[in-house]
């Protein structure tokens, strides 16, 4: 089965001001996530306020980069993906990491340099 995009990740400087720009924008409601995280509390099917589409968050690092948009392809395995983009001329960016509750992330580059993620859910579904 093909993997499906589930997430996406904005990146910025001003969590603030990014959120209040997407808001006006597109109607976006924000759940604070820690301190330099709000997640979409409107967009997707696992939110509070289900709707269509996909769910995403808007992250500011408090480093580089800070203008980036990442989706997040699902797969079962972050271990053997990660190996598989590598034997394919991909790299690894950002290694397996948890997010405690959710599930588990992984960023990597394509052989041309276009940085996407994967994800992984910790319950099935």
């Amino acid at each position: 089965m093909p993997a499906p995009v589930v997430h996406f990740e904005i990146g910025c400087k001003d969590l603030a001001k990014t959120q209040s720009f997407y808001a006006a924008v597109f109607g976006w409601e924000f759940m604070a996530f820690g301190e330099t995280t709000a997640m979409i509390g409107n967009l997707g099917s696992h939110c509070p306020k289900p709707t269509d589409g996909i769910g995403g968050h808007i992250n500011s690092l408090g480093h580089p980069p800070h203008n980036y948009v990442t989706v997040y392809a699902q797969v079962d395995d972050i271990a053997a993906t990660l190996a598989h983009i590598e034997k394919l001329g991909g790299k690894t960016l950002v290694p397996q990491q948890e997010v405690p509750g959710m599930g588990w992330f992984a960023w990597f580059t394509d052989p041309e340099g276009n940085a996407l993620g994967l994800w992984k859910n910790m319950q099935p579904g």
